[in-house]
């Protein structure tokens, strides 16, 4: 069921519109979705309540911050579905589009009642905006070397990637893809059997990181351990148990991969052979051990500190 009202008449008689009253016109001017059993609505639900996309679907996003993250990152939208309460947020998540290339079609601005969002919103209390995007798809070179800036130029830093081998907990995997961006890595992968970093909670725990950060997903651990070898980097184990007093004993200014486990095995037995060395936190004696998104954010900081420390040594010798 389609409910149509249309202002054009108005607009041919010339009236002046200011900004409110264009929002007006263009609410006016949409269909409303007012049937639950709109094809729409159910790829929305599908998206938003279910647990990653597969190969060719698009990824699901929730509130304007989002909305708008994706949309400065570059990534094309294929729907925007907006609630009643929704329309105040249209306007800045359009001049975000208007500022790049791929911005948004108007034909794919789809408009809803707030209950009806409600029915397809994967939050509690949703924000009357959501969005379908087309994800991009890293390959291995791009995680080598990070992200591109505005201009199109790469950072040039050592390569810093952090591996998920086996962490089940969607929001651990967000934190810790967020932790990655913060702390300069160049790309993140999760390994077959990781809670995947596209799924609605992964996303909103990662707050955009992971729609910009190179990630690979689903590579199956003996081939990327191939890969990290072949590519020179140095492979780096977290231990669940605490380490000694003082720092981390690592060197971990070079080019280098880091492997966090799950929340409960650990790392896989197949990587203790593999691996170049060990990273254990130390931490008090009182604590058997630190979830896998807090002990991820703990080591890739301590390894910005090391390589920020060796930058301004450099400096100081030139």
């Amino acid at each position: 069921m389609v409910d149509r009202v249309t202002t054009r008449e108005r607009v041919r008689r010339g009236e002046a519109l200011g900004r409110e009253a264009l929002r007006e016109h263009a609410r006016a001017d949409a269909d409303v979705i007012t049937s639950r059993e709109n094809r729409w609505l159910k790829k929305f639900r599908a998206v938003l309540r279910g647990k990653a996309p597969e190969p060719g679907e698009p990824i699901g996003l929730e509130g304007p911050k989002l909305i708008e993250e994706a949309i400065r990152a570059g990534l094309e939208a294929e729907a925007l579905l907006v609630s009643d309460s929704g329309e105040q947020e249209l306007q800045g998540i359009l001049q975000a589009a208007s500022e790049t290339d791929p911005g948004v079609p108007r034909s794919r601005i789809l408009r809803t009642t707030d209950k009806l969002f409600a029915r397809v919103a994967g939050t509690e209390t949703p924000q009357g905006v959501a969005g379908l995007f087309r994800a991009r798809e890293w390959g291995f070179e791009d995680a080598l070397r990070g992200p591109a800036t505005g201009e199109g130029a790469f950072r040039g830093e050592p390569t810093l990637v952090v591996v998920m081998a086996g962490v089940q907990d969607p929001g651990n995997v967000g934190t810790i893809v967020r932790s990655a961006e913060a702390f300069g890595a160049t790309g993140a992968v999760a390994a077959r059997g990781t809670a995947d970093p596209w799924s609605p909670r992964a996303l909103r725990a990662s707050a955009g990181s992971a729609l910009r950060l190179p990630m690979l997903r689903g590579v199956a651990l003996p081939v990327l351990l191939a890969q990290l070898k072949m590519a020179g980097l140095k492979i780096f184990a977290t231990s669940a148990a605490a380490g000694e007093a003082g720092e981390i004993q690592q060197d971990l200014t070079q080019p280098c991969a880091i492997f966090i486990g799950s929340e409960g095995a650990g790392l896989p037995a197949e990587l203790a052979s593999a691996a170049d060395g060990t990273i254990s936190i130390p931490m008090s004696e009182q604590v058997e051990s630190l979830n896998a998104g807090i002990a991820a954010a703990v080591v890739l900081y301590e390894a910005a500190r090391q390589r920020r420390n060796a930058t301004t040594d450099e400096r100081r010798w030139d």
